[in-house]
């Protein structure tokens, strides 16, 4: 009997979800969110939760600044570099890659990967070092006193990532995106849980601390380390960082180009050589990610379906969990993603052009930093009135004189929440964004603005 409706509605899809994702991949059905979902005047339901959340990412505003963030190297100087943003696509692409060979859930991958660097602030690793090192009152910054620094909560990307998602982002009747618990989760665990981190307003409800990640988020997290050291390493190439040569010698280029053979070999245009060689680096890890992980989780599945508590050899009656590492790379190719993760980080992140705009980003952020804190009238207005949910009190652009001395003194400096209203702030920014203010803040005459 055909469908009375056109295409396949979100129930049909949970139903072929449920018959065709492996045992131990988290199904659409059931995910939990904070706030109900008002489908009213909608006439079909054609998405499941984690499709709805993967669309709810892909069109907020912190998703899309992520074209201007940089990822190595500064996206203004180059059309070719890489960003967060397409950083961001390749480790979707790659997760659901791997998520599809290992019967996963591919949606809940790809929402993962498409929120997992919402929080990633300007100019790299240099801006997360500044902001890390700030909010743990572990360098001063000008007048700012340390110990509000430190009470503010720290700053760690994967916390400001779903920070972003719960809190900022503000498209609908209630704070952030709503997301399913799954994907929020998922975003917090593609990094590391520290207990120094307490960000405030922490939405403890739906996560699960001491459990391990899905193994949807593990797929996450290796594919981010894998599209990060394959294309980091290319744009270096790119960049003249790196000579093709040296990549050639590394251990998995070595084994790439043995096996390639004459067709690596015969290559004539070193172009064309350098992409050969990074597609097949990307291909031997990603074969290894998933031969490896295959292994590991076909060991579990017949241990379970010999288990007396299989009443369903099928799937387990709740999601199951797996330690970290059950998706990643074998002992053998560890060691090869180990020694291209060092030869990067000492040919590339410490490469003079590098080095020279990690030190730039790093007076950038501290100096928008400082600036915002020792007057908030130089931040925007929609900041302002966070500021003031934040801290309480009048709005500042209200007050004058005294006044507004007075309310700075009592509810703004040295107060944890406002100066973790302006790391939200300096964090969200795009890179190009954050120099045209530091220009505007310190330049005595900056560049006017084109119409």
């Amino acid at each position: 009997m055909e469908n009375s409706h056109p295409g396949r509605t979100a129930a049909e899809l949970e139903a072929l979800e449920d018959a065709t994702l492996a045992p131990y991949a988290y199904r659409s059905l059931g995910a939990t969110r904070r706030f109900l979902i008002d489908d009213a005047g909608r006439t079909l339901a054609y998405r499941t939760a984690y499709q709805r959340d993967r669309d709810r990412l892909l069109h907020s505003l912190s998703f899309r600044r992520l074209k201007n963030k940089t990822q190595v190297y500064v996206p203004y100087e180059g059309d070719h570099h890489r960003t967060r943003l397409t950083h961001t696509l390749e480790v979707a692409q790659v997760g659901r890659t791997i998520a599809r060979a290992l019967g996963l859930n591919e949606d809940l991958v790809e929402a993962i990967a498409l929120g997992h660097d919402l929080g990633q602030p300007p100019f790299g690793a240099a801006g997360h070092e500044v902001l890390e090192v700030l909010m743990s009152g572990q360098e001063k910054v000008e007048e700012i006193d340390e110990g509000a620094l430190a009470a503010s909560g720290g700053f760690r990307s994967n916390y400001q990532s779903l920070r972003v998602a719960d809190r900022l982002e503000q498209r609908y009747d209630h704070p952030g995106l709503n997301l399913s618990d799954p994907v929020r989760e998922g975003i917090w665990k593609c990094g590391e849980l520290d207990d120094e981190i307490s960000y405030p307003d922490w939405v403890e409800e739906g996560l699960e601390p001491d459990e391990p990640p899905s193994l949807e988020a593990q797929t996450v997290t290796v594919a981010d380390r894998l599209a990060r050291i394959a294309h980091d390493l290319e744009d270096g190439i790119r960049a003249g960082e790196v000579a093709l040569e040296a990549a050639e010698r590394l251990d998995l280029g070595a084994a790439v180009v043995h096996k390639l053979g004459d067709r690596y070999t015969h290559l004539t245009s070193r172009f064309r050589r350098q992409n050969s060689l990074i597609r097949g680096m990307i291909h031997v890890l990603v074969s290894d990610v998933i031969v490896h992980s295959w292994e590991l989780l076909m060991a579990w599945r017949l241990e379970w379906s010999e288990s007396p508590e299989a009443e369903d050899v099928n799937r387990p009656p709740e999601p199951q969990r797996f330690e970290r590492g059950t998706v990643g790379f074998s002992e053998a190719v560890g060691r090869f993603v180990d020694e291209i993760e060092a030869f990067v980080e000492t040919q590339v992140y410490r490469s003079f052009a590098v080095s020279r705009m990690h030190a730039r980003g790093r007076s950038f952020v501290k100096g928008l930093f400082a600036a915002y804190y020792r007057d908030p009238l130089q931040l925007d207005d929609y900041v302002l009135f966070r500021s003031r949910s934040a801290a309480g009190g009048s709005y500042l652009r209200d007050l004058s004189g005294a006044d507004l001395q007075k309310e700075l003194a009592d509810r703004y400096h040295d107060n944890p929440a406002f100066v973790r209203v302006v790391a939200d702030h300096v964090a969200g920014m795009s890179d190009s964004y954050a120099v045209k203010e530091y220009e505007r803040l310190y330049l005595p005459f900056p560049e006017p603005e084109s119409r």
